[in-house]
């Protein structure tokens, strides 16, 4: 169905070719590079963003299969990593050349059953280690048996050993950080001592290449966020590109006389004459509820427009008294990284809970020059 819907989110491939460089300048030249596109690439495109990076990066991660089948529909043969599989999912997994992350010994058995009905042959899965966040992974305890299990067959083969840092971006967890670092180094030590075959490792998201590419490299980092504009404090934001811009238009303009409400429940009274725009994008877009009569603003020639009222399914309603501005004109929804996090901070959440709102409906429009 083609997308006529007047809202778009710019996506601008040169500022994301630039994030990957700033990211890289912080890395060793042999570490390879992960490309993380779950969540429809944090909101933008994960297929656009697969195609224009495939040639530059080792591999792109997904969280659930779905996502990993729609990049090799696309025609994608960097390896894909999957970073949430489900025992139900082992087959297509296989059958689309996608790699799983291995996280319990259920899975593990449940893959190698699998592989050896269909007699392949060193197919390559990815062991994750539970270092602090506690969310999925094995420990210690378990590695006496993934060692005996991935000895006993020859259908798949360990092609790495990673983890998750809990609290990368929060330097006072340094020393929580440094504990899990310590942590895995010895999990997957331990684990190697075990193989046939040496697996590599990777550990660092965004954040932790910030903060700790010197003691977390690895032969392999996961950049996510970072690559759309976001570092993990001002100071990196400011040196990052801006990569995602939400516009839209303005519908119509109208005079609010005072006394007047604007929206559903009457949710804003008007204290004087004012001046109002509606916007064609709503909740159903990805706009939150919660930024609702000043919380949330746009910008419209270049001038803050607080929303005003309940923000509808598919408008909302601003500001601008004080704008020159006509039906038609553009609107600005996201301009920016900084507005984003601003709009984050307003209403108690994350940059990546906004940007991974925006709906599939809204058009994509690729900025390549």
């Amino acid at each position: 169905m083609e997308n006529n819907h007047v809202s778009v989110l710019e996506i601008d491939f040169n500022a994301i070719d630039f994030n990957l460089e700033f990211f890289k300048s912080k890395l060793k030249p042999s570490t390879n590079i992960l490309i993380v596109v779950k969540a429809f690439g944090y909101g933008s495109s994960a297929v656009e963003i697969a195609k224009h990076l495939a040639p530059k990066v080792a591999y792109f991660a997904v969280a659930y299969l779905d996502e990993g089948i729609a990049l090799r529909n696309a025609g994608i043969k960097t390896p894909i990593l999957v970073l949430h599989p489900q025992k139900v999912n082992i087959e297509k997994i296989i059958r689309f050349n996608l790699e799983p992350n291995i996280y319990s010994i259920n899975i593990l058995k449940a893959f190698i059953d699998t592989a050896s009905t269909l007699n392949l042959k060193n197919y390559p899965i990815h062991i994750k280690f539970n270092t602090g966040l506690n969310r999925l992974g094995f420990t210690e305890t378990s590695i006496a048996e993934i060692s005996n299990l991935v000895n006993n067959q020859t259908a798949v083969k360990i092609a790495s050993v990673f983890s998750h840092i809990a609290a990368s971006e929060d330097l006072n967890e340094h020393a929580f950080t440094l504990q899990q670092i310590t942590t895995f180094n010895t999990l997957a030590a331990t684990l190697t001592s075990k193989l046939p075959n040496i697996p590599f490792k990777h550990m660092l998201n965004t954040s932790g290449i910030i903060n700790y590419a010197n003691e977390a490299q690895f032969d392999m980092v996961r950049l996510g966020i970072g690559l759309f504009g976001f570092g993990n404090e001002d100071k990196y934001t400011k040196q990052l590109k801006n990569v995602l811009t939400l516009k839209s238009v303005i519908s119509q303009i109208h005079t609010i006389e005072k006394g007047e409400t604007i929206g559903y429940n009457r949710a804003f009274k008007a204290n004087s004459t004012i001046k109002t725009a509606t916007i064609p994008i709503g909740h159903a877009d990805g706009i939150s509820r919660q930024l609702h009569n000043g919380k949330g603003f746009v910008y419209i020639n270049n001038t803050k427009a607080p929303i005003l009222g309940n923000v509808c399914m598919d408008m909302i309603m601003v500001d601008v008294t004080n704008i020159d501005c006509f039906e038609g004109d553009e609107v600005l929804v996201y301009k920016d990284q900084f507005h984003i996090e601003t709009l984050a901070a307003a209403i108690h959440t994350i940059p990546y809970e906004i940007l991974t709102a925006i709906s599939q409906r809204i058009r994509r429009l690729l900025k390549i020059c």
